[in-house]
């Protein structure tokens, strides 16, 4: 049974389909991990434009970021 199992996998078409389930869980599963605390999806959207900035603004936006981050006791 296992063996039939591996057989399954390994097929070329089907091994097409597991990788993509594979991806899209993970890719899913970091999108839920990025988002579902408030604080980490605030500190990740002021970091939005940072490679739009000039090198002192974006200092110091990100040291306020890190500043704010570990007030509120997030490391």
């Amino acid at each position: 049974m296992l063996t039939d199992f591996w057989t399954w996998i390994l097929d070329m078409g089907n091994s097409k389909t597991v990788a993509l389930l594979i991806f899209f869980t993970t890719f899913v599963g970091i999108i839920i991990y990025n988002y579902s605390s408030r604080r980490r999806s605030e500190r990740l959207e002021s970091y939005r434009y940072l490679p739009l900035m000039d090198e002192d603004e974006a200092d110091k936006r990100v040291k306020a970021a890190e500043a704010a981050s570990q007030a509120k006791g997030e490391k």
